[in-house]
C-alpha cells in the first residue's frame, strides 16, 4: 500500500464512522472544525496555542472553532490548576461516550460489513481486530493504556474509563460471594472504587489507594451515596510500604498488567511491604490469549509465577474474563490467587 492508498482508505474510514454516529453530527462540520475535534481528542488537555501549533489553522479559528465545539457540548475547558492563566480544553464526558460507548459500537461494525460486502461475523471481527491493531500502532491509546499518572488523572477527569464498568469485575464478585475475602482489604489502583465498596459492603475493613486525584474522589462520593465506610486514598501503588498499614486480602483489578517490567518488580516488592503473612492478592489482569494488540499488555501465566517467584506461593490461576465498558464480552483474562510467606 503507498501513501496515496493510504490515504484515500483512511478518508473511507472517516466516512464510515460519521455515517454511523449521526448523534455525533461530524457531518455537518466543516473540515477544520472537525480536525480541530479529533486533535483534542488526541490530546486532551491542550491550550489554543498548542491546537494552532499542531493543526497550522489561524489561532482566531482555533478559538471559534473551540467555542463552537464547547457550546455544542463536544468539548469543556478549563483553568490548568498548574498555571492559572493557561485554559486547557478536553473531551466532554459526553461526547467521549457517545464515541466510544457501547452505542457507538454496533453501528461502525454494522458499516463495516456493509463496506466489506461481508455477512460473517468472524470475518468482520478479524478485520476490526487488524484496524484495532493498527490504530494501536500508529496512535497510541490513552483511554485504554494510560502511561503517566497525568494520563490516568486526565481519564478519569474526562469521561468513563473502558475498564470501570459501574459495579465489581464479575471474577472479582464471585470471591466475594464465595467468602473468600477476610481481614483487611486494600483495593489497588481502585478507580472509583467498586471493588473496595464490594468488600466494605459485606462488613470489612477496606481501603483503595488510586493515584488520580479524580478516581478517589468519585469512589468517595459513591461511598457516601452507598452509606458505606470504606476509605479511599491516593497513592502510588508502587510505594504501598509508604502507608505503614499491613492487609490481609489485596485485589488488583487491572493494575498489574500496567507495568512495565522494572515497575512490575517494584510493585512486587509494594505488595509484599503491604500484605502479612498468609495473607493473599488476587490479580485480575489481561491474558496472553485475548487477540489482538488493541489494549493493555498481554500478560503470560509464566509471568505472572516468575513476579511471584520470591516469598510468595502461587495457589491458583484460572482463566475468565474482564469486562469493559465498550466491549460487553470482555477480554480474556486470568484470576490468580497468590499467598505471601
Amino acid at each position: 500500500m503507498n501513501s496515496l492508498e493510504l490515504l484515500r482508505l483512511s478518508r473511507r474510514l472517516a466516512r464510515i464512522a460519521e455515517e454511523a454516529m449521526p448523534q455525533m453530527g461530524l457531518h455537518q462540520l466543516p473540515s477544520s472544525v472537525r480536525a480541530i475535534l479529533l486533535d483534542v481528542f488526541d490530546n486532551p488537555e491542550s491550550s489554543i496555542g498548542e491546537i494552532t501549533t499542531r493543526t497550522g489553522f489561524p489561532q482566531s479559528h482555533v478559538s471559534s472553532a473551540v467555542a463552537r465545539l464547547r457550546e455544542g457540548g463536544a468539548f469543556v475547558t478549563a483553568t490548568d490548576e498548574h498555571d492559572r492563566r493557561r485554559t486547557v480544553v478536553r473531551p466532554s464526558p459526553e461526547a467521549l461516550r457517545r464515541a466510544v460507548g457501547p452505542a457507538a459500537l454496533a453501528p461502525i461494525d454494522g458499516a463495516l460489513a456493509a463496506a466489506l460486502g461481508a455477512s460473517d461475523s468472524g470475518q468482520v471481527a478479524g478485520d476490526v481486530a487488524a484496524l484495532e491493531s493498527l490504530s494501536r500502532r500508529l496512535f497510541p491509546e490513552i483511554l485504554m493504556q494510560p502511561r503517566q499518572p497525568r494520563d490516568f488523572e486526565t481519564v478519569y477527569a474526562t469521561a468513563a474509563p473502558p475498564w470501570d464498568i459501574g459495579r465489581p469485575q464479575p471474577a472479582l464478585q464471585r470471591l466475594a460471594d464465595a467468602g473468600t475475602l477476610r481481614g483487611r482489604v486494600l483495593d489497588a489502583g481502585c478507580g472509583t472504587g467498586e471493588h473496595a465498596l464490594m468488600a466494605a459492603a459485606l462488613g470489612l475493613d477496606a481501603t483503595g489507594i488510586d493515584i488520580a486525584p479524580a478516581a478517589i474522589a468519585a469512589a468517595q462520593a459513591k461511598a457516601r451515596g452507598r452509606g458505606l465506610a470504606a476509605r479511599f486514598l491516593v497513592g502510588d501503588a508502587l510505594d504501598l510500604a509508604g502507608l505503614g498499614e499491613r492487609f490481609d486480602t489485596v485485589l488488583d483489578s487491572g493494575l498489574f498488567h500496567v507495568f512495565d517490567d522494572e515497575s512490575r518488580a517494584r510493585y512486587v516488592d509494594a505488595l509484599g511491604a503491604a500484605i502479612a503473612p498468609g495473607g493473599r492478592c488476587h490479580v485480575l489482569c489481561f491474558s496472553d490469549r485475548q487477540p489482538g494488540a488493541f489494549g493493555p499488555r498481554r500478560i503470560a501465566q509464566e509471568e505472572i509465577r516468575a513476579s511471584f517467584a520470591d516469598g510468595w506461593r502461587v495457589e491458583s490461576i484460572e482463566e475468565t474474563r474482564m469486562l469493559l465498558a465498550f466491549r460487553p464480552e470482555g477480554a480474556i483474562a486470568w484470576l490468580a490467587a497468590i499467598e505471601r510467606l
